[in-house]
């Protein structure tokens, strides 16, 4: 991969007082505790992107607490390539903060040609893991997970290649995504047989995709394992983004297949109602639906998107209303 993307890095020195506001909520019955806010580099740190604002944005998670950075080996665009800038952030920024950071990367979607660069074959997993240490520059991760579920590989050979992977210490911990509940107990149970910490499910998860409650939270809690939510903001349509129409610079406005104007306009009186309500808690739509997630027990963090430092900021800012009342609960259960 070439990246012409040039920008002169800096050591960073990070903020003596960075772990004094976040908070840390352990993962199922595991030793591991994770910031109730992660950083995904699913967008904005591909080679199509500008280093600079990424260095930014990673700097100001450090900054503000976030120890948990989640990467695929598919991430960019192109293909990788957030695994090679986060390499080279972390070399030029990070290196002496390395056993302070949970870094996690997965395998399961489409990453080279040919029949072993998909899904869930011993082959591919540990392959692409190999992969994406180098790119990332590291010997290891925190944590690796299956990225999705293999409907033609047995559960037992994707399974046994994540404790394999332990095992040579390519990974500390396995997790798996997008998991239903019997597979996910399929899993747990095989993996405890292995005798392999299987410590994090990370699902979609949001005010308008509940999915995980119809059995997932409860199936994750029955086996001591965390559940780390991505798109809580259902792509932006949790902000206050699409209130006045649809921006031609947004997400709905281009040619997303995330999220498209019929999206915005079947939704929009629900999300104007919703953020009627985090007005009168003193928050943005988008910090409130981080805090509503927040508030169940099996959510050990959320895993939020950055364009900016500035949007970071903002989204950490959930932390500081996370209760609701029984009215606030009532009303907001009625409309989603």
């Amino acid at each position: 991969m070439q990246n012409n993307n040039h920008f002169d890095e800096q050591k960073h020195l990070a903020n003596s007082n960075r772990y004094d506001s976040m908070s840390y909520r352990r993962c199922g019955k595991s030793g591991v505790l994770l910031p109730a806010i992660s950083l995904g580099l699913w967008h904005n740190f591909g080679f199509v992107d500008k280093l600079e604002n990424g260095t930014n944005i990673i700097k100001t998670a450090f900054d503000l607490g976030i120890t948990h950075f989640d990467l695929a080996n598919n991430y960019g665009p192109p293909p990788g390539s957030a695994e090679e800038n986060f390499g080279k952030i972390l070399k030029a920024n990070f290196k002496s903060y390395r056993d302070e950071l949970f870094i996690a990367t997965k395998a399961g979607y489409g990453m080279w040609d040919g029949p072993y660069g998909d899904f869930g074959s011993r082959k591919y997993l540990i392959s692409s893991l190999d992969q994406s240490l180098k790119r990332l520059g590291l010997d290891y991760v925190d944590v690796f997970y299956h990225h999705r579920p293999d409907p033609d590989t047995p559960l037992e050979e994707t399974m046994s290649a994540l404790a394999d992977i332990v095992r040579q210490g390519k990974a500390l911990y396995v997790g798996v995504s997008n998991y239903q509940p019997k597979e996910t107990e399929q899993a747990a149970k095989i993996l405890k047989d292995l005798k392999v910490p299987f410590i994090l499910h990370q699902a979609r998860y949001s005010m308008f995709d509940r999915w995980a409650e119809d059995g997932l939270l409860n199936t994750l809690e029955d086996n001591g394992v965390g559940c780390i939510a991505f798109s809580p903001l259902e792509q932006g349509l949790l902000t206050d983004k699409y209130l006045n129409g649809i921006p031609k610079n947004s997400r709905a406005g281009g040619d997303s297949v995330f999220l498209n104007a019929d999206n915005v306009n079947s939704n929009i009186e629900k999300v104007k109602t919703l953020n009627a309500i985090a007005e009168t808690r003193g928050q943005k739509l988008s910090q409130m639906a981080i805090a509503w997630l927040l508030r169940q027990a099996q959510i050990t963090s959320v895993l939020v998107g950055a364009s900016s430092s500035n949007q970071l900021k903002q989204n950490v800012k959930s932390l500081d209303n996370l209760k609701f009342s029984d009215e606030e609960v009532k009303n907001i259960e009625s409309i989603i």
